[in-house]
């Protein structure tokens, strides 16, 4: 299966970091129940990004569950020597690995390891980092995903100078690559990277830090759909 199939023209991916994982279980059946079909799972180890944050044995405890909703798992390494991690994501049931091209010294090979792992293959870039770069290194991926926010803490709030960004790299990728935006994501700004040309949302706080995530998660889906 490609992403064509995994996710909708437009779809809102609820960020497994910003969970209350006291609760983690029955919260992510609750965003399945309200229509959820892909989680975004952030893997920080505390030298690309300063926070260590979760990794393969929560994958593991998950996955199961996960993919027997018919749901998928969209991980986002923010790691320093990514391809180093794709082995053990695919083994923890990860569907699709997302690696930054400012932590990879050959996205091509990047992108040649993970498919030979048969996961899907994704490239995020920082603010920091110009979109013509990304776009001279997405070679083969399925998506791009531009960081509305620095990479770390949930909670952050959304950088404005990413809706130009966004544009920008929509344009500049094939069709078929899809773009995704994380960070800062919320009813407020939602619609506006999706108008900006972003189709694979990831809500972290405005999901999980809600009381009702389904709820909450029903609410974001409501604006970028309408």
């Amino acid at each position: 299966m490609s992403w064509s199939e995994w996710a909708d023209a437009v779809e809102i991916e609820p960020s497994i970091y910003a969970s209350d994982f006291s609760r983690l279980g029955t919260q992510l059946e609750a965003l399945h129940g309200a229509g959820a079909r892909v989680f975004h799972f952030d893997v920080g180890d505390g030298r690309f990004i300063p926070e260590i944050t979760i990794g393969p044995v929560v994958l593991t405890s998950i996955s199961p569950f996960v993919r027997g909703w018919g749901a998928k798992l969209d991980c986002h390494l923010m790691v320093a020597e990514p391809e180093r991690h794709f082995e053990a994501v695919s083994r923890a049931g990860g569907d699709s690995v997302t690696f930054h091209v400012e932590a990879c010294d050959d996205p091509p090979r990047a992108v040649a390891a993970a498919r030979s792992l048969g996961l899907g293959a994704g490239l995020a870039f920082n603010p920091a980092t110009a979109v013509a770069d990304a776009v001279a290194a997405s070679g083969g991926v399925d998506l791009v995903l531009c960081m509305s926010i620095h990479p770390g803490y949930s909670g952050q709030a959304f950088m404005d100078e990413a809706l130009g960004r966004i544009a920008e790299l929509r344009a500049a990728l094939p069709v078929e690559v899809r773009v995704q935006v994380d960070g800062g994501i919320n009813t407020k700004t939602a619609r506006a990277a999706r108008d900006a040309g972003a189709d694979l949302l990831v809500a972290g706080s405005a999901v999980f830090w809600s009381d009702d995530p389904g709820a909450a998660f029903g609410d974001l889906v409501e604006v970028v759909r309408a």
